[in-house]
């Protein structure tokens, strides 16, 4: 009957079960076609063309399908129900078309279901409609803005500044908000202020506490009470007089549930509960929605089909109540701009469904379930009832007063289920305060003053992140865990319990972006360039327009770097991070100034890693260093010439700190050895805990622990980039501890080195199909390449043509390629030097000369 497409197997065999017999349900794996990594695969010049090739992983998938396609001339494309589902649909048919599997009188259909049910799917078949070009038109916008940026970007990152790896439209963006939270923290200065809380005692001899709220009869603001001596007058005014209540106030409250789920609170709440990465929780999320337990997971919307909000209350009453049916169903509105992403809602499939009952083995698949089907259930149960006390109490002469809050819940409807994580503590009295009356005396039990100082604003975590990228438009329900990943791929940021901290050459990269590419860094920029791509994909803009308006201001800004040099990148991103770098000193002196020599001036340096750090321009006269964040106070004595801990062979030994941090060091660097022995502190050893004896055990390594019994050759220990280890020959295997480097005796060696898999080198890749020799000698291969299959003949590798597949090139069609190949680089066309002890026959030798010249590196040579 008809073959049906989808992106993967696991939705494949989920559907397989709906349709039955008369279908072919086959997977994309993903997207087919992708814009080869290389110059000219998006030509501004020629009305923005793009050059798509079919991945060589995909190949095979695509051929599967022109294949089911002779038996079932009907295809039915059922990918994803977004920008990016489109996108795969288009490719397909394109591909499908291009390889003439698809022809003209083909019935194409495209179908879209919101969740993977019977019912779902049954309704999409019998309403098939075409690919909706606007959405793809959008997603081809997108796919060319993120080439110009990254393909243009990227290489000026490359030149100006040593170690970075690449900038992106929406990445660069992302990363900028991170930089600029961890200057905000660097440039906090906290303030100091005092609270005065007063124990009292009812009538009745029920004990409450109150803040005081009022003093010498005026309100007081946080930072009224600033110092000690002013926080013991305040106590010393409570304690002098006498207190009553002066008034009670009892008011109804409530509190209504959180809307359901979409893409980013969802991203949000598995990261406050549950730690979860944005990343994570998308990929645990696509399992439960392709085995059909939850709605489509990328989606702004938060609306629910009727007949789940139906299921939805008739679940709530069967398990806890009338009471908990609301007496209308609560409605809720898309913020979605526009309809292209506002699917509905993510929710389970089935409300009845309970997480108990489902039973699911993954117990990633199985929190994440519980969350959304909790969230779902709550969003149509009735509020809950809370009632908030206010108790005001004063002396008589109103020089004093003080304040206690209290609530008490009534009801706790949707919270009997359901309650929305927070991402910072908020102090809530959620206590139940004594009863009370106007006019009752009040005891003092106590009167307690407490220091506090404000806090800087805390660093993002990835929920928080998502959720202001999500505040300034930045990025779509499909890029936000991508994003949040690649910068941390990148190095650029690193995770800390659960915090993103921008790493060195994440904030250089972001200082050189907002000094010399303002403009694309501007969070208004970013969001308004969504908004006109929401306007392509709602068919209201054209797309090329909105790419030519940009590339025209973005190729002068490329343009106008050209001529910077590197020296000048560095003292730009020297002068804008001076005052982070170089803090006001306490003794008045200048902050530039080296501590070591005295005479040199500090500046900032980048490392061939890519990292940077503060240096001193009296290099090599002076080696001194430290990090970009300063000083650690608890290391200051190790700065300079560091600490002494003794001396070994007659060498000092001396414990220092330098940009990669604390290290020992034998001797001093002196013309004849600028570099002496040194060994950095591995993971877990303190500072505090050095001595000499551990310092000589670090410099002493790597450690000899013998000869090995199969082969008599050295099995070295030592500590590496990756930790501890134990070597012989080529082989390493890791030790799970520091300390085993020094006491690992030859058993333990040996049995480690026995247990870790021999690697070898790697096999010589088999190619796809061997075509046979080439008149002029050597064998012909088509072979597997990193950019698409290729055909090897000696040192020439010549890429197949797009319309030509591996397996129906024949041995003409590839002497054809390569030679065409070898004429174009100047390569002469004889055979491979294994073929020299072939019967060949005589030719002349000049050629040969040409050969020995190495010729520049092309994409068919990256083919290898």
């Amino acid at each position: 009957m008809a073959v049906v497409v989808v992106e993967s197997p696991a939705k494949a065999k989920t559907i397989n079960k709906y349709l039955g017999k008369g279908h072919t349900v086959l997977a994309s794996y993903g997207h087919v076609r992708d814009l080869p990594p290389k110059d000219g695969s998006v030509d501004p010049e020629h009305d923005f063309d793009m050059k798509w090739e079919v991945a060589s992983d995909s190949r095979k998938h695509v051929r599967a399908i022109a294949e089911a396609l002779k038996d079932d001339p009907e295809l039915i494309l059922a990918t994803d129900p977004d920008r990016e589902g489109e996108a795969i649909s288009w490719h397909l048919t394109e591909a499908l078309a291009k390889s003439r599997a698809l022809k003209k009188t083909t019935p194409v259909k495209r179908v879209v279901f919101n969740a993977i049910t019977k019912s779902a799917v049954t309704q999409a078949m019998e309403n098939p409609r075409e690919v909706d070009m606007p959405l793809v038109r959008a997603y081809l916008a997108r796919r060319a803005l993120d080439y110009l940026v990254g393909f243009n970007l990227s290489p000026v990152l490359w030149r100006k500044l040593p170690g970075a790896k690449s900038a992106g439209r929406v990445q660069s963006v992302c990363l900028r908000l991170i930089v600029e939270r961890e200057m905000e923290i660097e440039a906090f200065r906290a303030q100091e202020y005092w609270s005065v809380t007063a124990g009292l005692t009812t009538p009745r001899g029920q004990e409450f506490s109150a803040r005081l709220v009022a003093l010498a009869g005026r309100k007081l603001d946080k930072f009224d009470i600033a110092t000690a001596e002013a926080a013991e007058l305040a106590v010393q005014a409570v304690t002098a007089r006498d207190l009553t209540v002066t008034s009670v106030e009892a008011k109804p409250a409530s509190r209504n549930p959180a809307a359901p789920f979409m893409t980013s609170t969802l991203q949000q709440e598995a990261s406050r509960k549950f730690g979860m990465g944005a990343k994570q929780c998308m990929s645990t999320a696509q399992r439960l929605y392709e085995a059909g337990y939850i709605t489509y997971m990328r989606t702004d919307g938060i609306d629910m089909a009727p007949e789940a909000v139906m299921a939805a209350r008739d679940v709530i009453k069967d398990r806890y109540g009338a009471e908990y049916v609301p007496k209308s169903p609560r409605m809720y509105k898309n913020k979605a701009k526009n309809a292209q992403e506002a699917h509905e809602c993510i929710r389970p499939t089935d409300m009845a469904a309970s997480p108990d009952r489902l039973k699911l083995a993954d117990a990633d698949q199985r929190k994440l379930y519980d969350l959304v089907w909790k969230r779902t259930i709550a969003c149509q149960m009735e509020a809950a009832r809370l009632e908030r006390t206010t108790v005001d109490i004063g002396d008589r002469d109103g020089q004093v007063g003080l304040r206690a809050t209290g609530q008490v819940v009534l009801f706790d409807g949707f919270m009997k289920v359901y309650e929305e994580g927070r991402d910072d503590v908020v102090d809530e009295d959620d206590k139940r305060l004594p009863g009370m009356a106007q006019g009752d005396k009040l005891a003092k039990r106590s009167v307690t003053p407490e220091q506090h100082f404000t806090q800087p604003p805390p660093r993002y975590t990835e929920a928080t992140l998502v959720k202001r990228m999500e505040e300034l438009g930045i990025g779509r329900p499909s890029t936000y865990a991508s994003i949040v990943t690649t910068i941390q791929d990148r190095g650029y940021v690193t995770k800390d319990k659960n915090r993103l901290i921008p790493e060195d050459k994440g904030r250089l990269v972001t200082i050189f972006l907002t000094n010399y590419f303002r403009r694309y860094l501007e969070y208004d920029f970013t969001a308004d360039l969504e908004a006109q791509l929401d306007d392509i994909s709602a068919g209201s803009r054209d797309y090329k327009d909105v790419l030519d308006r940009f590339w025209r201001d973005f190729s002068a800004a490329i343009a106008e770097t050209s001529e910077l040099r590197i020296t000048e990148v560095l003292e730009k991103i020297d002068e804008v991070l001076a005052p982070h770098l170089y803090p006001p000193r306490e003794d008045g002196g200048d902050p530039r100034l080296c501590p070591k020599c005295g005479a040199g001036r500090l500046n900032l340096k980048t490392a061939r890693s890519g990292g940077a750090f503060i240096g001193c321009n009296n290099y090599p006269e002076c080696r001194y260093t430290r990090p970009l964040a300063g000083e650690d106070d608890g290391n200051a004595e190790l700065a300079g010439d560091g600490k002494l801990l003794g001396h070994d062979l007659g060498d000092p030994i001396t414990l220092r700190t330098g940009r990669f941090g604390p290290y020992v060091q034998r001797g001093e660097a002196t013309k004849d050895d600028p570099k002496p022995p040194r060994a950095s502190l591995p993971k877990g050893w303190s500072v505090d805990g050095m001595d000499l004896e551990r310092a000589v055990m670090l410099l002493s390594l790597p450690r000899a622990i013998g000869p090995h019994p199969d082969d008599g050759e050295v099995i070295e220990a030592g500590i590496g980039r990756y930790g501890p280890y134990v070597k012989h020959g080529r082989k390493y295997a890791n030790l799970p501890e520091v300390d085993e480097v020094f006491t690992i005796g030859m058993n333990r060696a040996v049995e480690v080195l026995a247990a870790k898999p021999d690697r070898g080198r790697a096999a010589a890749a088999e190619p796809l199909k061997v075509l046979g020799a080439h008149p002029d000698g050597g064998d012909l291969a088509v072979m597997k390449g990193r950019y698409g299959p290729y055909v090897k003949w000696d040192k020439i590798n010549a890429t197949l043509p797009k319309d030509m597949e591996p397996d129906t090139i024949t041995l003409d069609q590839a002497i054809e390629l390569v030679n065409a190949k070898a004429a174009s680089k100047g390569k002469r066309k004889a055979p491979a030097r294994k073929a020299a002890a072939k019967k060949t026959p005589a030719r002349k030798t000049p050629a040969k000369k040409a050969s020995a010249k190495k010729a520049k590196p092309s994409a068919d040579d990256a083919a290898e």
